[in-house]
């Protein structure tokens, strides 16, 4: 833990301090490691930070179909959150091209990634109860799934903190592996799963939701059977839909900003962020390095 300080400390330091007009202070840590693999978590930190405080933390997982993909794809949403007061995070987690795993296995680094974040809660200066999971397309499954209490874990987690967020923002997200086709990732067992839809562990207790979703997306139905469950159980799911709009469309200009101000929007009316959105224009990773951004 005071290994962790220092180089917290350090790194802060490097970065020109957290000075007023500064940008974001960011720094990559290991959260877990498989093997000879350590998985990354990259923090963004706002301006005027300190361990002592108690802000809500915003956790990210890229979207790839959970074949590929990279942290880079929520980098705007996360400078832009923490220009907004949280503490944000973009995690790592193994894929099929680069690892060889299953989409059961993408959902368990996604839980340990939870589990470290409320763990280091202290010394990142976050409220382990004000959390909000995220991700686009896979990423979205990801996210969802920390709302499932019982699901998929690795062997050694400390499965005394929970994954169960406080607000869930879904980018297009499966949210469901009861399909033909996807319960075939997992050679068709059916307790996996099952294990990881988090339509089918929808309950009153659920954490509310905003899922957006392009009009012309085949994925909606996923969204559209949720949010008809949810409605049922009295659970807020908040749909955004981008009408004429197919699969990853928030990944670009004007939809980036878009959906930021309505994810901005739902976080404040939740009590976890304060003021109205501030943004203006956002770049997206494409914008950044010439890739496209993973969806």
């Amino acid at each position: 833990m005071k290994r962790f300080w220092i180089l917290m400390t350090v790194a802060f330091i490097a970065l020109g301090g957290l000075n007023a007009g500064a940008a974001p202070a960011t720094k990559t840590l290991t959260y877990k490691t498989v093997g000879t693999k350590d998985l990354k978590i990259i923090l963004h930190f706002p301006k005027n930070w300190q361990a002592t405080d108690t802000r809500p933390a915003m956790i990210f997982f890229f979207g790839g179909g959970w074949n590929n993909g990279t942290v880079d794809q929520f980098l705007p949403q996360a400078e832009y959150f923490a220009t907004r007061g949280l503490v944000c995070a973009r995690a790592d987690y193994r894929v099929k091209s680069r690892d060889g795993v299953t989409p059961d296995q993408c959902v368990a680094d996604a839980r340990s990634a939870v589990r470290w974040l409320r763990g280091h809660a202290k010394e990142l200066g976050i409220d382990p109860m004000k959390l909000i999971s995220s991700g686009g397309s896979a990423g979205g499954h990801q996210a969802g799934c920390m709302m499932i209490e019982k699901s998929v874990d690795t062997s050694g987690d400390d499965l005394s903190i929970s994954t169960i967020p406080q607000a869930m923002v879904l980018y297009n997200p499966v949210l469901s592996f009861e399909h033909d086709k996807l319960r075939a990732r997992l050679a068709g067992k059916q307790h996996l799963a099952r294990a990881i839809s988090p339509t089918a562990h929808l309950s009153k207790k659920t954490p509310p939701s905003l899922i957006l979703f392009g009009s012309e997306d085949q994925l909606k139905a996923f969204g559209d059977a949720y949010r008809t469950k949810a409605e049922h159980l009295g659970v807020r799911a908040q749909e955004y839909l981008a009408e004429g709009q197919g699969h990853g469309f928030f990944n670009r200009s004007p939809w980036l900003e878009r959906t930021t101000i309505a994810a901005d929007t739902f976080l404040a009316s939740l009590g976890l962020l304060e003021g109205k959105p501030t943004v203006t224009t956002m770049k997206s990773s494409k914008d950044r390095d010439g890739q496209a951004s993973a969806r």
